[in-house]
């Protein structure tokens, strides 16, 4: 059955084309395939891979941007003690350590992977935690003033992310709820103060 449309210039007619299923248009470009010569076969392949490799890279760059841009916690010292407070901020890829004084302040980031080993030193009512570094140049950061707890608590998040870091794990496709409830079963290990 065609359809024949009246223009004025010519005459178009239309023929219904077939629908066909996906297994009929696989089964049709696998026919295609063998039927081209080698050559053909070659550049088509390498034009699949071209793309699968782009799709991939745009992938990788997708996620390592998600993963850069999320803090997952964050403590700060305590104020009466500690006029201007300190902050730390936990990110899946490093950690940003803002020094605060009287008109100024650091800002110190530490690669996760760059974090050889973090302790925590307690006191009576406060804690202090060093970030020893293998590349920022004193080799240890040091934060006063913080609460026991939020110690432990950012130590073993570090820690953690750490075992990940070292393993290659990708979180950049988890929710923060998810990786920090992944950290937190990591690090079940209690610490005796």
């Amino acid at each position: 059955m065609d359809s024949n449309t009246n223009d004025p210039d010519r005459s178009v007619t239309v023929w219904p084309e077939k629908l066909y299923t996906q297994q009929e248009v696989d089964s049709l470009l696998d026919q295609k395939g063998k039927n081209l010569p080698s050559q053909e076969k070659v550049v088509v392949e390498e034009a699949q891979n071209a793309d699968r490799q782009e799709r991939r890279e745009n992938k990788t760059m997708e996620g390592l941007v998600r993963k850069s841009n999320r803090i997952l916690t964050s403590i700060s010292s305590v104020f009466p003690f500690d006029i201007f407070p300190n902050v730390i901020n936990v990110e899946e890829g490093r950690i940003t350590i803002i020094t605060r004084h009287l008109l100024s302040s650091e800002v110190h980031s530490v690669d996760i992977k760059d974090i050889s080993n973090v302790f925590i030193n307690t006191a009576i009512f406060f804690s202090q935690l060093v970030i020893i570094s293998k590349t920022f140049e004193e080799n240890e950061i040091k934060i006063r003033n913080l609460r026991p707890r939020e110690a432990v608590y950012i130590r073993r998040i570090i820690e953690g992310l750490r075992t990940f870091e070292k393993n290659q794990i990708d979180t950049s496709h988890n929710t923060v709820e998810e990786i920090l409830a992944k950290l937190k079963e990591l690090s079940t290990t209690e610490i005796v103060m």
